[in-house]
């Protein structure tokens, strides 16, 4: 049987899955996100910087997110508690943390819930860079 002239097919379109190949910073030391910022861009790799975890959410960046460089002691929210809040609303974001006050349990605690990488500032440019490289790729 013929569709009547005028009928129309609704088509349901399938949206590609986001490229998330955004890096982003969040820590709130000023210096520290412009020199990671620098660094990522210097290489080529997209990058955003935000001063706090609630900054960071309420961005709209966490669907781009391919990778997150987050200090872990910050004042309002602290970088475990955004690794906690990313997974309740079902982020799965590879995160990479810097801290100058990271201690045995922070760190266990970080890499339990999925962190990638736990690196203590002052850290070496080309140890962070790696490590982002490869969460970029998982």
């Amino acid at each position: 049987m013929s569709e009547p002239f005028g009928a129309y097919r609704v088509l349901s379109v399938v949206e590609p899955e986001a490229v998330k190949d955004l890096v982003v910073i969040v820590d709130d030391d000023e210096s520290v996100r412009v020199a990671v910022h620098g660094v990522l861009r210097s290489v080529g790799l997209k990058a955003q910087a935000f001063s706090s975890a609630e900054e960071y959410l309420a961005s709209g960046t966490p669907d781009r997110t391919g990778c997150l460089v987050t200090d872990v002691q910050m004042p309002g929210m602290t970088g475990l508690e955004l690794q906690a809040r990313l997974a309740e609303d079902d982020y799965r974001i590879p995160i990479i943390f810097i801290t100058a006050y990271g201690n045995a349990r922070m760190r266990a605690q970080a890499m339990r819930a999925g962190a990638v990488e736990f690196l203590g500032k002052p850290f070496n440019d080309d140890v962070l860079l790696e490590s982002i490289r490869a969460a970029l790729e998982t």
